[in-house]
């Protein structure tokens, strides 16, 4: 179900949401579930009734897959309790979040080693690489992209806690315990490597937002 419907997929029965012809996301999934799908994909989880219908089809051995507006992936799981749904049907129904950053990766060309900012420095980066610019960057000193996914799998100890009311504060910290990696860890990753700017990691990842670690509360 999307709005609008970006591409044709081959084999993929699309559905165009269209609030005036009575089409809304709701109806769709309502529609799609009488047909018996294995795999039903919402476009965006906007609603209570919406997030209602996409967590009772996951319950039911339906696989859903959907997106949702927030900052991180734990923040996710929140969402959908925010919306309405019951804490411990979104825990029950949960298999994971992903959440994306696209960062622009340095020109090969034209980057160079400088000091890390104090920011960066009690990250353990002494230093760290900007691009200067040239020809082949356009003077940007970036050429390309890179992803960063952070990546939320929740096993029975954090479906619990989300089924308790749990902050996002409070489960992120409990599932870095258990290796869970954050945006911003993710983000010095890059920077170490030598694949990003600091400024480029902070125009895309709020440190005070997703670490780093041992500010959380």
């Amino acid at each position: 179900v999307e709005d609008p419907i970006e591409y044709d997929l081959e084999g993929v029965g699309q559905i165009q949401v269209n609030e005036k012809a009575g089409v809304t996301f709701p109806s769709a999934l309502r529609s799609i579930l009488r047909q018996d799908p294995d795999i039903i994909m919402i476009g965006e989880m906007r609603d209570y009734e919406t997030a209602h219908i996409g967590v009772q089809a996951s319950l039911t051995g339906h696989l859903v897959l959907s997106t949702l507006h927030t900052n991180d992936s734990v923040s996710a799981v929140i969402r959908l309790t925010d919306m309405g749904v019951e804490p411990y049907l979104a825990a029950g129904s949960l298999l994971g979040a992903v959440a994306q950053r696209l960062v622009r990766t340095l020109c090969p060309r034209c980057s160079y080693r400088a000091e890390a900012p104090a920011l960066f420095r009690r990250e353990g980066l002494a230093e760290v690489f900007r691009g200067r610019g040239c020809d082949s960057c356009m003077g940007t000193g970036y050429r390309g992209r890179v992803g960063l996914y952070e990546q939320f799998i929740p096993d029975d100890v954090l479906r619990e806690m989300v089924a308790s009311g749990g902050t996002p504060a409070k489960i992120r910290a409990a599932a870095r315990a258990k290796g869970f990696r954050t945006l911003w860890e993710l983000g010095i990753d890059a920077l170490r490597q030598g694949r990003t700017s600091p400024e480029e990691l902070l125009r895309v990842v709020s440190a005070g937002e997703f670490g780093p670690p041992g500010e959380e509360g």
